[in-house]
Order: C-alpha cells, then structure tokens, then sequence
C-alpha cells in the first residue's frame, strides 16, 4: 500500500487532475452533449458496404482529454475535431461488444462547443432487420433502417441514447431513379454526384438517434394528403412506399393512415408533430417502428385490401394506431433513459386498440387488448419475471424490457387506470404530460405527476405504482358474509408454487345488472361494492389486471349467465375460472360447464376462447389414453353443430363467393372438429380430398386445408406416408413443401418423429424447415420428449442456424415451454445455464405443468369419461 501511494504522490499533478474514467457498460457519462447531428450517407444496397461521413456539435461540460459515445463495427478511416477555427485529428476506438466507444483527444481540451467529424464505412446487415439492413425482393436490393434499441451505432457514430434529442440533417447519395426516404421532408430534386444522386433532407425536429429513419432503394410509392383537421390548419403529405411486388396494395393504407392520424390528433388535441409521414413496408420485419415522420412495418401488416379478412383488418388498425400514437407519446416526448421505455409501449399499445377500435368499431379490437393482458399474465404469474418498470443499467438488459409484460401488462394497467379515472380525466392528463414534455424526455414520475394534476386524486397513482413496480397477478376472491361482499386480495400461483407475498392498491370494478360498482381495494381484506341485481361479474368490462375466484354458488351463477355476457367480460370469465383450475382450487367440471355454456354465445372469439382451453387439456398430457374417446366426443358434441350450420366441402374454390371471415370460421372450426376431435367422417373427407390432390387433381383441396389434410394423413398412414409426402414435395409447389414440414411436425405420430430425428437426412430439406419440423413435435404430448431430447442435443446447432447465439439462444429457449416433465426441465436448465430471464421463464413453465399433470391427470381423466 505504501510503495502505490508513493508511486501516485510522484505523478505529474496534470495526471492527477484527470483521473481514467470508469468505462461505462449503459448510460454514458455526464461529459458531453450532442447539440446537433448532420448524415451524409452512400447507401447502394446492392454493395456490401454502405459510406458515411457524420458531424456532430457537441458541448463539453468540462476540460477532458477524450470521452465516450457509441460507434459498433464501424471502420473509421477519419476523425477530427473543429474546436473554433481550427481542426485537430483525434482517434476512435470501439470499446465493447455492444457499440461503446471512446475518442481520445491526444490532449486535454478546454470546454466549451466543438464538432465531431468521422468518415467511416460499414457492412450492410443482411435479411434482418437490424441496423442499417438490406434484403433482395425478386432478385433487387433495398435497404431500410431498424435502429431502436441500441443499433443506431451500428449504422454511424453517435451518443446513442435515448435522452439525448437533437435536429438531424441528412443526405443519402445512392442510384438514379431510386427513393431515398428520412425523417423529414426532402428539399427539391436529387442533384448529381458523379453517376450517383444525392437526396438532401429538411432538418428534422429534436430527435433521439433510435428514431432516425434511412431508406434507399427502387420502390414504387403512392402518395396523397391528409386534410386538414381542427388540430391541424395545414395538409399533411403522406405517402405508402413499397418494394415492387406490393405495387398493387399500397392503397388501402394510403386511404386508411389519415383516418387514423385525424382520430389521434383529436385525442392528443395537437396536430400531427412532423410534417410528412411516410408509411413504409419492409418485407423482413416482424412488426413495427415509429420512426418520426417515416413508419416501418412487415409487408403483411400494411399491405392488404378491402377483401382481406377481419384479422388482418385488426392488426393493421391496431399496429398502424400503436405506431402513429407514438409519433407523440415517444417521439414528441421520449424516455428520458430505456427504463422509462414500458410507459413509451404500455401507452402505446393501449392507444393501438383504442384508437384501431375508433378506426372501425365492427371489428372489436378492444377484445384483443383484454385477450393480449390475459396472456401476459401466465407469464406474470411465474416466480422468474420483472416489474414493468425496472432499473436497466446495462446495454445488455435494454432488449428484455420489450416483452408481454411492457406491452400485454402495461397496456392492460393503462386501460384498467384509464376506465377507473374515466376517458376525460385520465385524457386531459395525457395532454398535460404532452404540453410540458414537447420535443424533449420525461420520466414515469413526470408522466405520473402529469395525472395526477390533472386526476386529483392520489390515490389512482399509487395504485398505478403498485402494478408497475411490483411482478405478478392480483387475484381477488370474494365471499360472502351475511348481505356484505367481502373481497381478500392474494398474488396469483400456479398449482404446488410458493410466491412471496404481495399486495396492490387494486381498482376493482364490479357489474350486476346495469349497475358498475368500483372499490379501491387497498387492503388484504375488506368490503366491496357490488349494487344492483343478479349474477357478479367481478371484472365489469374486462379491463382490470387482476383475476377472480368466488362462492361456488356465485361461480355457477356466473357460469349460466355466460352466453349472454358482453365479449370482454366473458373472456376475464374464461381467464378466471381455467387460472383457478390451474391454481388446483377448482375442478375441471366447473370450466367444462363453462365451454358447453359459452358455446352457444354470439361471438366466435368467446366460444373458441373456451375450445382452445380444452384442447390444451391434451397437450398438457392430461388426457388418458382410457378418456381419449370420451374427450373427442366431448368436443365433437358441443362444437359440431357450428359446422353443421355452414357446410363442408375440401374441394378447391367451393367458397371462393364467401367473404373471408366466414372461410377462416369454417377452416378454424374443420380443425378442431377433425384434428382434436378425431372426427371420422371430417378426416375421410380430408385424407380423400388430399390423395386425389397427390395424383394430380389439383382442384380436389383447397390450399387452405392442405397442411391440415396432410397433418391428419401423416397422423394415421405413419412414416411410409411420410416418406411420400416428403418425396412429392420436393419436387411440388412451395405450398405442398411447407405443408409437408407442417404435417410431419404436427402428425403427433411417435414413429413419425422417430423416423425424422433419427433417420431422415435429405440434403433438399434444409435446416431451418428442419428446425421448424421438430419444433412441431415439440407442440405434441405424444411426441414431445423424443423431441426435446433431440432438440437439447442439438440446440447449438439450431442456433447457429436461427442466426447466432446471444439474443437468438434465450428467444429459442422459449420452445421448451411446451413440455411437462420434471426431468425436462431439469434437463433445459442444465443445457441453457446462464440463459437468462426466457430460460428461467421456460423452466419453470416446464416444473408447473408437470406439478400439476402428475397430481391431475388421473382426476381430469376420471371426470371426463364420467361425463
């Protein structure tokens, strides 16, 4: 110790002035602040690489002799700083895996304003979005930009963080006759630079770097405007871009965008933020991104028509509101860090629904928020979770906070507030928070100061609070006391799982009759409201975040009213009633009686709510052997007569007059009625229909009930059949070769999957349809464990297929959920260790169906065949 202090006493003063900062592994350091950014990219997609040259104005708080940003995979070829007249080299260096990046100055310099200058190029990614990113359409390249979380960095230096908002101006330099497209408008005509175009760009708004929008290519494009609103006094140009084979179906998100964004400015009561949107398709991207002023979705979300089905309808309304809500709720006001990210998508994926159901209220897409928050809490219900809002500390950590809990959860908390406060109160709130943050950051405790002035009523936020800082599913049991409802409040668990205590400030929302009763619910134990007359519905509307148990007197009251019950409420119902039956508190007769109830109900989502709930009651491994026949005919009887009203014929075009709602209700109910009913005279018709196809008849099936048909065929005929669909489908259409991966994995044939994990080995199947055969057999509780057997063998090598390990490893991890051994889960945790929060998730998924398959199948069994 001594001979170091000596050593440190002996250094210049100079270098003790300027201590070595700790390298950051999240948020920068408080150093430097990026005042402005100018991008002049080449971007020519058919390239490998794409060109940049980025200057940044910069205020140094203090005298430094370098600092840090971010800069991933970049090759710098030059990089200087302007400090007042005069420009000094400076050199950069990549510091981490993730983009973290240093300058060193080569001396100390004063603070004060300088600008940054690199010129730099870097490989274009391929087929993922990701990054600056490229794909081949029809043998043509385009590229686009997917930069949130952290991937800005990769495309140009930067100090790449969300609280960080500054005006960009760029310029893309690319091919004649090709699109280039940015956050802001771009100023006249391309100009010429040698054989290339240069596209330059107004200056955007204050923007952080995960917003920025660069898009190059020869699309074709379709534009018009919206008029203006009250909000809005001036034309907003819009415009639909497109790679070439989507040339035909840019109009209906042509003529439907402005219809939304008019309904979004009347809600905000603030014009549209930027003064174009540009709403552009990629044909590789899973969902969407809400860059300022230039949207990108998956081809299949924005590219549709009139004549598309209700479900497509659902998600483009839904995820075009979510994107364009964004356009103020994220991109007019940001997180102030990504831990602040869960109000940004919670908020956004709330409005989605709300805003798509204004869209077009036939389609209902409010039930598809409250389906969505129901599926967010089987995962909310495990041990290995995270409050929606959580501390993020590290780059590694940011991707995680982009789960069902930010969006199934948080959206669900936001409606259940939303309803509680009342539209007016929880929407002037919204305004308020927008009036005080425009064009800059906010945090969740300014988002939840904005409410409450606007609310009044404190005790609505620290109910908001306990949701969003505390894990795990509220269930409310009620009982009753003489003519008192008494409501006990208890974290939701799994059948043989031991949680820690919790306890929230619940909004609890009751209907009987016409009458809605509402108590805040801040103790373990405590009266309730419930007025009015008849059967408790503890979840008025379906909107709380919470579950509910009951007298067995009032279940069964509830139960026989269910038919009649409006479609969200029923659905909280089946959420309900089949988490009790889970918890092990409820026996499967009650949700049994509840299936042939809700049967008969007006809404298809209801009644294949329930369908689906029993079907899982096989792939759980629940259902004996003894108890198949009874279980079929089980479902056949109570869902047979769907069918029956409709009609059924395979053959090709039979329904083409048909809108295509109806074709997808009869495809969905000829699947459950033939595949988990074992309908004998359904799978003749489909087997039958699927050999006449084989021999050369091409009208005898309908594409839609290929997969189907061969499904049912592999199922019975084993692997020798098989071996001839595999033989027919490599030489056949893509459509008969998907259907033939689809059916093997799907077969729930034991020598079927024997045959393709041990003995199959044609090098025309390649190892991604490979991949998605054997995670077919993984779905099935008779093929599951010579499956995940072989999965967990060869799991590194599926990886490495899937695209690399890192994020890819814990996102496959998610397929072992399916299974439901106790050797299973233990064998996925030995062979993913360290995997992170999806491997955690899945393994306990995997000891919680196999807790409650052991101490259960034998009862379901017996009670099914009793019946």
């Amino acid at each position: 110790m001594r001979a170091l202090l000596l050593a440190a006493f002996l250094l210049p003063t100079t270098a003790l002035a300027q201590p070595a900062e700790p390298v950051p592994t999240g948020k920068l350091p408080d150093t430097v602040k990026p005042i402005a950014y100018r991008l002049d990219m080449t971007v020519l997609p058919d390239q490998e690489r794409f060109s940049g040259h980025t200057e940044i104005d910069v205020q140094l708080k203090r005298p430094s002799t370098s600092i840090f940003m971010h800069g991933r995979d970049l090759h710098v070829t030059k990089a200087t700083v302007k400090i007042g007249g005069k420009e000094i080299p400076i050199t950069f260096a990549q510091k981490s895996p993730t983009g973290l990046a240093q300058v060193d100055f080569g001396k100390t310099v004063p603070a004060g304003k300088m600008t940054l200058k690199f010129d730099y190029d870097a490989k274009f990614g391929v087929g993922a979005p990701s990054g600056l990113y490229k794909v081949n359409v029809d043998n043509i390249w385009y590229s686009w930009s997917q930069f949130e979380s952290i991937d800005a960095r990769a495309a140009f230096p930067s100090f790449d963080e969300p609280g960080y908002k500054t005006p960009f101006t760029v310029s893309i330099t690319t091919r004649p006759g090709f699109v280039a497209a940015s956050n802001a408008p771009e100023i006249g005509k391309g100009t010429p630079v040698g054989d290339l175009v240069k596209h330059r760009f107004a200056p955007t708004l204050p923007l952080p770097t995960y917003l920025v929008a660069l898009v190059t290519g020869p699309f074709v494009t379709a534009e018009t405007i919206v008029p203006p609103t009250p909000q809005r006094k001036w034309p907003l140009p819009l415009r639909v871009i497109g790679t070439k084979p989507n040339a035909g179906q840019l109009k209906y998100a042509l003529d439907e965008s402005g219809k939304i964004v008019a309904l979004l400015e009347n809600y905000f009561n603030q014009a549209f933020p930027y003064p174009k949107l540009d709403q552009i398709g990629s044909p590789v991207m899973p969902g969407a991104m809400e860059n300022a002023g230039a949207d990108i979705y998956g081809d299949g979300i924005l590219f549709l028509d009139e004549s598309a089905p209700s479900e497509s309808k659902r998600t483009f309304g839904m995820v075009v509101a979510h994107e364009l809500s964004h356009q103020w709720f994220g991109d007019l006001v940001t997180p102030a860090w990504w831990d602040d990210i869960w109000l940004n998508e919670s908020f956004a994926n709330w409005m989605g629904y709300r805003i798509g159901n204004a869209w077009r209220p036939g389609l209902k897409m409010d039930l598809d928020a409250i389906d969505e928050a129901f599926d967010a809490m089987d995962l909310d219900a495990l041990a290995a979770g995270r409050p929606i809002h959580e501390r993020i500390t590290r780059d590694e950590d940011i991707d995680t906070a982009f789960d069902q809990i930010t969006y199934g959860k948080g959206g669900q908390v936001v409606g259940m507030i939303a309803a509680y406060l009342g539209d007016e109160k929880f929407r002037d709130g919204v305004r308020l928070h927008m009036k005080r943050h425009t064009y800059g950051n906010a945090t969740t405790d300014e988002f939840f100061a904005s409410l409450a002035d606007a609310a009044k009523d404190p005790r609505v936020l620290a109910s908001l609070r306990s949701f969003v800082d505390q894990q795990g599913v509220p269930v409310v049991s009620l009982h009753r006391d003489g003519g008192t409802l008494i409501a006990s409040q208890a974290r939701y668990a799994n059948f043989g799982t031991n949680l820690p205590a919790e306890q929230w400030i619940i909004p609890f929302c009751v209907r009987r009759g016409e009458t809605k009763s509402c108590t805040l619910l801040d103790k373990a134990s405590q009266p309730a409201e419930a007025k009015g007359d008849g059967p408790i519905m503890p979840n008025a509307g379906g909107w709380g975040y919470y579950r509910f148990d009951m007298d067995a007197a009032d279940w069964d009251a509830l139960i026989a009213a269910s038919a009649t019950l409006p479609d969200g409420e029923a659905l909280a119902l089946d959420d309900s009633l089949w988490a009790s039956f889970y918890a092990g508190k409820s026996g499967v007769e009650r949700p049994i009686a509840l299936a042939r109830a809700t049967a008969s109900h007006p809404s298809m989502k209801i009644v294949f709510d329930n369908a689906t709930e029993l079907r899982g009651l096989e792939k759980r491994g629940l259902i004996s052997a003894a108890a198949l026949p009874a279980y079929r005919k089980l479902i056949t009887g109570l869902y047979g007569r769907l069918l029956g009203k409709m009609g059924f014929d395979p053959a090709a075009g039979a329904y083409s007059g048909e809108d295509a709602d109806t074709r997808d209700l009869r495809r969905d109910t000829v699947q459950l009625l033939a595949v988990s009913g074992h309908d004998a005279a359904l799978r003749a018709r489909l087997t039958g229909a699927l050999d006449a196809y084989l021999a050369g008849d091409a009208k005898a099936l309908d594409p839609a009930y290929l997969a189907m048909a061969a499904t049912i065929a592999v199922n019975e005929r084993g692997a020798p059949f098989a071996k001839t669909l595999i033989e027919k489908a490599a030489s056949g259409a893509p459509a008969l070769r998907q259907a033939a991966g689809t059916a093997i994995g799907a077969s729930g044939n034991p020598g079927v999957a024997r045959w393709f994990l041990n003995d199959f080995n044609d090098p025309r199947y390649p190892p991604a349809a490979r991949l998605f055969t054997v995670s077919g057999f993984l779905a099935s509780p008779y093929t599951r464990d010579l499956a995940s057997d072989f999965m967990l063998t060869h799991f590194d090598e599926f990886v490495k297929v899937g695209g690399g390990g890192g994020i890819f490893s814990g996102r496959a991890a998610q397929m072992f959920r399916v299974l439901c051994s106790l050797d299973q889960a233990d064998a996925v945790a030995k062979k993913l260790a360290g995997g992170g929060l999806n491997v955690d998730r899945s393994v306990e998924a995997i000891r919680n169906c196999a807790r409650f398959k052991d101490a259960k199948a034998g009862e379901v069994s017996a009670a099914i065949m009793a019946m």
